[in-house]
């Protein structure tokens, strides 16, 4: 019989602390965002009855339908917080702002620029992470950072973004996030998480007055490698709900 959502998220944490305690790190400083890609509402609900609070969608129209479903079976008194984990378009922008506290992949000027003048517009300030391909993959979004610590001008067009993106009003900026090669090793992707926390380092001696405290990085197939390289979130949804079923 397939594990429930208790079982696989029990088994989850223990893994957690696990990973945790080898980088002599505490378990209460890694998030978990449950991915809910075609996940129904139910088993959402199941899963916040399992202590999970915090949610990641990959689209804005799954959302729209979905979060609203399980609002509704929740209850006004329940504290779910929905993070958008996947790719956005700036044309979504204004919709994503409805659904979401934080946005984990701005990967551009031109999206923050955007979710900056929404955010203004309706009095809130946005949490954001900036994306970084620091992996180099062609179908990976994100800024291009592959190479920013051998590639000064990589690196700066980057300084540079960052820069303005700080002074936009409306948004706090508190980390980066990114996305590693699919890989049946785990290990053969630590350095992608490495080169991440460096970048992170480097900009928070750059630009000290953001947080940088968040690192979000890790998923089902290498969350344990991605702990004991720095990461204060990961994104999680076949380690909790099972195998996504096929299209």
């Amino acid at each position: 019989m397939e594990a429930s959502v208790a079982e696989r998220w029990a088994a989850v944490q223990e893994r957690i602390a696990r990973a945790a305690r080898r980088a002599g790190r505490d378990p209460a400083e890694v998030t978990v965002v449950a991915v809910t890609k075609t996940v129904p509402p139910e088993r959402i609900v199941e899963a916040y009855a399992c202590g999970l609070r915090v949610f990641g969608e990959n689209r804005v129209e799954e959302a729209e339908e979905k979060i609203p479903q399980v609002h509704a079976r929740l209850g006004s008194e329940a504290h779910i917080h929905w993070h958008l984990v996947g790719h956005l378009q700036r044309r979504k922008a204004r919709r994503a702002l409805g659904l979401f506290e934080v946005i984990h992949s701005v990967d551009s000027l031109p999206l923050a620029e955007k979710l900056s003048r929404l955010a203004v517009e309706s009095g809130r300030v946005v949490e954001i992470l900036l994306e970084c391909n620091v992996s180099g993959e062609a179908t990976k979004y994100g800024f291009p950072l592959h190479c920013w610590e051998e590639d000064p001008s990589q690196r700066e067009a980057f300084m540079e973004a960052v820069a303005r993106i700080l002074d936009l009003p409306g948004l706090r900026v508190s980390g980066l996030m990114t996305v590693a090669p699919m890989a049946s090793d785990p290990e053969t992707v630590r350095p992608v998480f490495r080169r991440l926390r460096a970048l992170r380092d480097f900009l928070a001696k750059r630009f000290p007055r953001a947080s940088w405290a968040h690192l979000s990085m890790g998923m089902t197939d290498d969350f344990e490698v991605a702990i004991e390289e720095g990461a204060t979130m990961i994104r999680l949804g076949r380690a909790i709900f099972g195998e996504r079923p096929a299209r």
